[in-house]
């Protein structure tokens, strides 16, 4: 009979040991949630939501503060576009009642016009995707 290896108690952590201590509160419905969790996957409640929380941490938490200030930001500088777009039409009627419009001139408004519809599609598809982030 080959000779047993004895065992030394529990295998050592790989990141060290964990000394620090996190309380949390969850209502029942939160609760029993996690517990669904625990028992579909197969992952007691601490390592759950130790994964939860540390895996990719930065790409879920959202500065809501930080957001808002810079939403702001963007809100100020489409009001100023458009408010641009719209004195540049009202120049070029005016020019075009005149005569004097030049061709040339509503091709390149309308290469920028639809430049500037590009860029808001893109800004739309990205305030989407940070308020999925957000879960909202």
């Amino acid at each position: 009979m080959e000779r047993l290896k004895k065992l030394n108690g529990r295998p050592k952590l790989a990141g060290g040991k964990r000394t620090k201590f996190i309380n949390v509160r969850f209502t029942e419905v939160e609760y029993k949630d996690v517990a669904e969790l625990e028992k579909e996957l197969g992952i007691n409640k601490t390592d759950l939501i130790r994964m939860r929380i540390l895996s990719d941490a930065k790409k879920t938490v959202i500065n809501s503060k930080e957001l808002i200030r810079h939403l702001d930001k963007v809100g100020a500088e489409l009001g100023r576009i458009g408010n641009n777009i719209n004195q540049l039409a009202k120049h070029a009627n005016v020019l075009r009642l005149k005569g004097g419009l030049n061709p040339g001139i509503i091709l390149k408004f309308n290469e920028l016009l639809e430049d500037y519809i590009k860029v808001q599609q893109l800004l739309e598809i990205s305030l989407r995707k940070i308020i999925r982030a957000m879960g909202l």
